[in-house]
């Protein structure tokens, strides 16, 4: 007989999963195995709804001699703030890699897409980033420009935190909210510029088709992590800027080219593969991190199934270790 499905909706999970050390553990031990080849990981699927502005990705990855792996559906969809929506969603259903049954579905409303890829961010941040970081800043004012400053103060102690962004009434609500959470100075900056000279550990959040982010800002000791291009048409950095700093990273190279920031960096003749490491190497010791204070690095993310997997794996044990859930047979 098989055993029931439980369903734990986004109240129960944001009590299971939070952005800790013990999470970023989990989500790093996920990129040791895939730097490994102890991960199977299959390419996004993903689905464009171009006339509302939309897409939906479904990824997932099974880490060899783990009992379950997870399935996630996220959706974004950048009109919803017209209609008073979050612009992200989703849901994740973990599977026993064992029978094949589903042994939870996981109504989190996108929140744990959340917060992986904070952590992923955080994981960049730790190995790549400077040790003392007084300024940290942050292109973008949304969900993930909070995720990712949570992630960052998660490893580097910082006391002043930059932000620009184009919607200037999110610009003010995420300098009132950050300030209270983090417990730093928040200031509104005047421009990308600005935030990228005055910081040594800045993130890019944004949804961005158009490269914003330029050559001649860099400067020695300076950590870039980008996250927001995670398809074809998407573009933060200036392909220029790849062929400018010391030290390149990413997440998953065969994915990265496919459609991160590295894609343009290789159409433009300024990149090949092998100028590129994977995350998975620096947390598995592979490689090095950040060799000196003064190296330029960049980190670019488009997120891999790995990460949703082990949030969702995370989650589900605290789950059920608290009697949450509902069973359904």
């Amino acid at each position: 007989m098989k055993s029931p499905v439980i369903l734990l909706n986004e109240k129960e999970i944001r009590a299971c999963a939070v952005m800790d050390s013990e999470a970023y553990d989990e989500i790093a031990m996920g990129f040791s195995a895939l730097a490994a080849g102890e991960a199977v990981l299959p390419p996004i699927m993903r689905i464009d709804v171009a006339e509302h502005e939309g897409e939906v990705d479904v990824k997932s990855a099974h880490i060899r001699g783990m009992d379950s792996f997870a399935i996630k559906i996220a959706a974004g969809f950048h009109r919803n703030r017209e209609l008073g929506l979050p612009t992200g969603s989703g849901m994740m259903v973990l599977v026993s890699a064992v029978t094949g049954n589903p042994l939870a579905v996981l109504l989190d409303n996108g929140y744990l897409t959340d917060l992986r890829t904070g952590l992923a961010g955080a994981i960049a941040a730790n190995h790549l980033a400077p040790q003392k970081v007084e300024t940290a800043g942050i292109i973008g004012s949304g969900m993930q420009a909070r995720w990712q400053a949570r992630g960052l103060k998660l490893v580097r102690d910082f006391k002043r935190l930059l932000v620009y962004g184009i919607i200037e009434e999110q610009v003010d609500a995420y300098v009132s909210e950050m300030a209270e959470e983090l417990g730093v100075e928040v200031i509104k900056a005047a421009s990308a510029e600005e935030v990228v000279r005055s910081s040594r550990a800045v993130v890019t959040t944004t949804p961005s088709k158009h490269p914003y982010l330029n050559k001649d800002w860099l400067h020695p000791g300076l950590h870039i992590t980008c996250m927001g291009s995670d398809s074809e048409d998407k573009q933060e950095v200036h392909a220029d800027v790849f062929s400018a700093v010391d030290r390149v990273v990413c997440d998953r190279k065969s994915q990265a080219l496919r459609l991160g920031e590295l894609h343009h960096a290789k159409d433009a003749g300024l990149l090949t593969e092998a100028d590129a490491d994977e995350l998975g190497e620096l947390t598995a010791g592979l490689k090095p991190g950040r060799e000196d204070e003064n190296q330029i690095t960049i980190c670019d993310l488009t997120g891999v199934g790995v990460q949703d997997t082990q949030i969702a794996r995370l989650a589900f044990c605290k789950a059920k270790e608290r009697g949450l859930g509902t069973a359904i047979e």
